[in-house]
């Protein structure tokens, strides 16, 4: 499955038509059209919001991933902006599962809303 194919498995997922995910990337619908048909790719930056938009991991967009909802919640130091290899340590998932849990509590308009 490409690219294309994942961003528009993923619309559809979370029950988005094309306007309303072009509403939350602030592009018009034509480029999301355009993405799904493969007529261009999102840049990298753009793929890790429409991501974090369709609640979904990066990996998956990006292809690394097969599953579209494989361990959404298992964070890679990617994710962070970091770039060591493999996944964060147990230790550090729970601090920054409370990082996380602060934040949104600020912020409660981040968070996904069905």
């Amino acid at each position: 499955m490409n690219i294309a194919e994942r961003i528009k498995n993923a619309r559809v997922a979370k029950h988005y038509t094309q306007k309303d995910l072009a509403e939350l990337m602030n592009v018009k619908s034509t480029t999301i059209s355009g993405w799904e048909l493969g007529r261009n790719e999102p840049s990298i930056e753009t793929l890790k919001k429409l991501a974090q938009k369709l609640d979904v991991s990066f990996s998956y967009l990006a292809g690394v991933e097969t599953e579209i909802n494989s361990n959404n919640d298992a964070l890679t130091w990617e994710d962070l902006g970091m770039p060591y290899k493999g996944k964060i340590p147990d230790e550090l998932k729970a601090t920054y599962a409370d990082i996380a849990k602060g934040y949104f509590k600020r912020h409660p308009e981040y968070l996904n809303k069905e």
